[in-house]
């Protein structure tokens, strides 16, 4: 004030709150009590930027989590399809002694999508715990290393705060779960259509 030559005159008031996520219901509370001839701003508008940032950046880990729940859809096709070719003859068999084309296809559906449920919920604990221990795991890894992989006069910060969202974590299953049922229908199908003559004519 003394280099601005403000004298007394005050130019802002700054409030702390108790819960940081009332911050903007405040704000907009005491900028309708307060008119017009005031501006009131709080602290996520006045990180709008960093904001966008770290919405983006989700944006693209959704990409990226999206991409590999894909690529593990694709191996579980491929899979599949090897398991089907590689028992071509027993699906003959069990052709000739009266099962249906559409009971062949069930069982590969059962089969492929019991892969896809077992993956999904190993993956779904294992990023749970990994999610609630990371910061643990990140203090053994610079014990271990005897290095700070964070140091705070760069990051300003010493660990990796984290936060689990239940809501993300079951779109996240049920994507992975769908993708794997959809993965199983084109080796089941490929499975019904297995023709016993054919398949038994060089066994």
């Amino acid at each position: 004030q003394r280099v601005l030559r403000m004298g007394d005159g005050v130019t802002g008031v700054r409030l702390r709150l108790h819960d940081m996520d009332q911050a903007f219901a405040v704000a907009r509370d005491l900028a309708l009590r307060l008119g017009g001839g005031y501006r009131v701003s709080d602290w996520t508008s006045e990180n709008a930027n960093m904001f966008r940032a770290l919405k983006l950046e989700k944006t693209m880990m959704a990409i990226l989590l999206s991409l590999i729940i894909a690529m593990g859809a694709f191996n579980l096709v491929s899979s599949q399809v090897m398991l089907v070719t590689d028992k071509q003859a027993d699906i003959a068999i069990l052709r000739t002694l009266g099962l249906t084309p559409r009971a062949v296809m069930q069982v590969f559906m059962v089969q492929g999508t019991l892969i896809g449920v077992i993956g999904t919920v190993l993956g779904v604990v294992g990023g749970i715990l990994l999610t609630l221990n990371l910061d643990h795991i990140l203090h053994g890894i610079e014990a271990v290393l005897g290095v700070q992989l964070m140091p705070e006069d760069v990051y300003y910060i010493t660990g990796l705060p984290t936060q689990l969202e239940p809501s993300d974590v079951t779109i996240i299953a049920i994507v992975a779960l769908a993708m794997a049922f959809l993965a199983t229908l084109y080796p089941a199908w490929r499975a019904a259509r297995t023709a016993p003559a054919e398949a038994l004519r060089y066994e």
